[in-house]
């Protein structure tokens, strides 16, 4: 564990030099044992600053893509967060770390269920479900902030509808080969912020306001 620790701190001092401000993030970063999120083979990677499949054609985010993506949800202890894209569960501990209440949606049974039992081994209260995480989750909306973890072809209104006034919704926007990391903060139910952050990919988003299943098999996945 003396070993991943100093990775650890590794890891977080390079997020820093990245340009990562937000300390709170940072302690979070530097708190979860991101080596407990990759499967086996991939230990010893986990403090790269690099994504890592996790199985089913999905992967574990980079650690500077984690840390923009919470640092642009300005999360605050007690506020209510919608994952879309449970993948390993890393993301959702870094949110529970910061304090929040964490609600997220996998597509992927067997990666929920394994994301869900790493979560409470380590304490975390995570509750998920498997789903179209597209539309969102209604039933506890509305949200402090919704974070998705795959790429949308264009903003999905379900989940601007589900965040609350003053909410940030944080979501990777283009094709299916490179996209732009949009920052929306929520003004009014009129009225939208946005923000982008280029040369970004990600997993597609599957489902009824992202990609359709068949599309992203025919772009090669």
């Amino acid at each position: 564990m003396g070993k991943f620790e100093d990775e650890r701190k590794a890891m977080v001092e390079l997020l820093r030099k990245r340009g990562i401000k937000d300390e709170n993030v940072l302690r979070a970063m530097e708190k979860v044992p991101r080596h407990l999120f990759v499967p086996e083979a991939f230990i010893h990677y986990a403090y790269e600053d690099s994504a890592l499949p996790i199985g089913f054609y999905q992967t574990i985010s980079q650690p500077y893509t984690v840390a923009l993506m919470t640092e642009a949800l300005e999360v605050k202890p007690g506020d209510k967060i919608l994952e879309v894209g449970t993948g390993s569960g890393y993301q959702a501990a870094i949110l529970a770390e910061m304090g929040a209440k964490v609600f997220t949606i996998e597509r992927f049974e067997e990666l929920l269920k394994t994301a869900l039992e790493t979560l409470s081994k380590l304490g975390y209260n995570v509750i998920g479900m498997v789903g179209d995480g597209s539309i969102g989750w209604s039933e506890f909306a509305p949200y402090d902030g919704i974070i998705v973890t795959a790429a949308a072809p264009k903003i999905p209104k379900s989940l601007v509808n589900q965040l609350k006034v003053n909410g940030h919704l944080v979501i990777p926007i283009g094709d299916l080969e490179v996209q732009e990391l949009y920052i929306i903060k929520k003004i009014d139910e009129h009225k939208l912020d946005i923000k982008k952050k280029f040369g970004f990919k990600f997993v597609p988003l599957i489902g009824k306001e992202g990609w359709s299943e068949e599309k992203s098999k025919n772009n090669g996945r």
